[in-house]
């Protein structure tokens, strides 16, 4: 089947439409940051960069690290942008842009997102590094594709009666992370977590500045909701739709939370960037 032109959408100099990247631009190994300025941030700690490009929000870099190739790349913020990021991705390894056509043999990418996150548990602190296990998603990304049995249904009926959840939001999906990939991070400095995935960052994860939350209430229930042995342990923007997209595509993913902030107890570090830049270098020791 040889993809329309308006399906797969190119620029001018033969570039995925939104990304603006060639296919020999990106590795394998890609790391995914919210901030394009900390694309930078993660750059610096390679080798050589040999691939500089950015469009919008989405700025990348493609270097070598003690021989080992990685690509970094901004996603901005949320799982509509993640839809953008993961899907442009997998089309740059595996479709043929000159025959419009899906390549036969496929290529799987290991997706490692390095990002900010808040807990909703008093006893994870500030500076800590969460690894998610699991991703609840409130923004509803997965319910546009196909996806058979790929979500943990028995969970989120759980959560839907635990938390009242209203029927005029999107049903919550939960996935999970790539055990294999999750190996290589394994360490006594990381957590594992099961992290909630929001659709915004004020009334969606119960900020009232000017408008009220449409359910104060849920924030309570989000703590104190538990399933067997897991419970949430805090709220982002993307790795519901990273996960998702990567299981749906064949691809693998890890999602490692640099924790900021805690919502029970109120803290924010007090020095985030050397927090954020410990969990970088982590996690480039670890792929390189």
């Amino acid at each position: 089947m040889q993809l329309r032109p308006a399906e797969l959408i190119l620029n001018e100099d033969g570039s995925i439409y939104h990304l603006n990247l060639l296919p020999n631009d990106i590795s394998t190994t890609i790391i995914t940051v919210g901030d394009p300025e900390r694309v930078s941030q993660v750059s610096r700690y390679f080798d050589t960069i040999e691939v500089k490009k950015g469009k919008r929000e989405f700025h990348t870099h493609t270097g070598h690290k003690n021989g080992k190739r990685l690509t970094v790349i901004s996603t901005g913020i949320g799982t509509d942008n993640i839809d953008i990021v993961l899907n442009e991705l997998d089309a740059l390894v595996n479709i043929d842009f000159k025959t419009r056509t899906l390549k036969k043999n496929r290529i799987r990418l290991n997706i490692i997102r390095i990002g900010t996150s808040g807990s909703i548990q008093a006893d994870i602190p500030v500076d800590s590094f969460l690894m998610s296990e699991y991703a609840i998603g409130f923004d509803g990304l997965l319910h546009f594709y196909e996806h058979g049995h790929i979500n943990h249904t028995a969970i989120e009926d759980e959560f839907i009666t635990h938390t009242s959840w209203l029927s005029a939001k999107a049903r919550p999906y939960v996935v999970s992370y790539s055990e294999n990939l999750a190996e290589l991070f394994q360490d006594n400095r990381i957590r594992l977590g099961f992290t909630a995935t929001n659709i915004g960052f004020y009334g969606p994860q119960h900020r009232q500045l000017r408008l009220a939350p449409s359910q104060m209430e849920v924030m309570e229930k989000l703590t104190s909701f538990r399933y067997e042995n897991h419970c949430i342990t805090n709220l982002e923007m993307e790795t519901s739709g990273i996960y998702a997209l990567a299981i749906l595509l064949g691809h693998a993913a890890v999602s490692l939370n640099c924790i900021l902030a805690n919502r029970v107890t109120g803290e924010f570090s007090k020095n985030p960037s050397k927090s954020i830049d410990n969990l970088i270098q982590f996690c480039l020791e670890r792929l390189s």
